[in-house]
């Protein structure tokens, strides 16, 4: 009875929980990480929030909290999950130390609401009442609650499992776009030809970038005064860059003369998709 007393004094439960998520942190990028993770995801989480929403032992019955402990903290990490992947896209590598820093939180609080309860209420783990749920027998009845809560660990177990895969496979589709880009001579964004010979090929450096999270059809297109000098076609799938030395041949006399250049997406030449241009001069 001396320990009972104690035990609903001192929050044990808590204690273990912070020790387990501080190593957990420390050892994270070591061969320790699944062992210590596997907690983080399938009970403490939800163990640690369940304590800090029930801080009173009345509150719950036994395998009620056990039962939400596992079902909230396999949803929590589904959902964190989630929210890494679509924002800054790490998804799973950085979940194990989200769930641990969370989880320092969610003690505090839980530590604190635990406080404000009479010590004669508070919650504290029953482990003589742990060994006995465990050593029940399998035929035993269970009251309609056992039942319902049970159907609500299955159920959110199933929702999480679905959610954890879809984070897994699922591609993180960012801004769609297309890099459209001229260079120099030496492959930089300056010393562009100004001066170009009548009637002589001219090259310049010609560069796209595929963004779209597709494979696209491209058309670059080059016009000196509004009059097409030159097409050339290629397909590029999605991350896949094309630079490349393009020809032309200035077909007009003039100063100041508008050399463009024009980017078609999916033989769609009714608008330009990116469009670039300088001034010029042809001797």
């Amino acid at each position: 009875m001396k320990f009972l007393h104690i035990s609903q004094k001192v929050p044990f439960d808590l204690l273990f929980i912070t020790l387990w998520t501080i190593i957990t942190i420390v050892l994270i990028e070591t061969s320790f990480k699944t062992i210590l993770v596997i907690p983080m995801v399938l009970f403490i989480p939800g163990y640690v929030l369940i304590a800090a929403i029930y801080p009173r032992k009345d509150e719950l019955d036994n395998v009620e909290r056990l039962a939400l402990s596992s079902g909230f903290s396999i949803a929590i990490a589904s959902v964190l999950g989630l929210l890494l992947k679509f924002t800054s896209g790490t998804g799973l590598l950085d979940l194990p130390l989200a769930l641990s820093l969370l989880t320092i939180v969610l003690i505090i609080f839980a530590a604190y609401r635990r406080e404000k309860q009479p010590p004669e209420e508070r919650f504290y783990v029953p482990f003589h009442l742990l060994k006995e749920f465990v050593e029940k027998e399998p035929g035993i009845s269970y009251s309609k609650t056992d039942r319902i809560s049970t159907g609500i660990l299955i159920f959110t177990i199933v929702l999480a499992v679905s959610m954890l895969y879809f984070v897994i496979t699922a591609p993180k589709i960012g801004e769609r776009f297309t890099e459209f880009y001229i260079l120099g001579p030496e492959g930089k964004a300056d010393n562009y030809p100004t001066t170009l010979q009548y009637n002589y090929p001219s090259t310049i450096l010609i560069g796209v970038a595929n963004h779209e999270y597709v494979s696209v059809n491209y058309t670059v297109r080059i016009a000196l005064d509004k009059e097409i000098l030159t097409d050339t076609l290629f397909s590029l799938d999605h991350n896949e860059i094309w630079e490349k030395n393009v020809t032309f041949v200035p077909e007009k006399y003039g100063t100041n003369l508008k050399l463009e250049f024009w980017l078609f997406k999916d033989d769609n030449f009714t608008s330009p998709y990116r469009e670039l241009y300088m001034w010029v001069n042809v001797e």
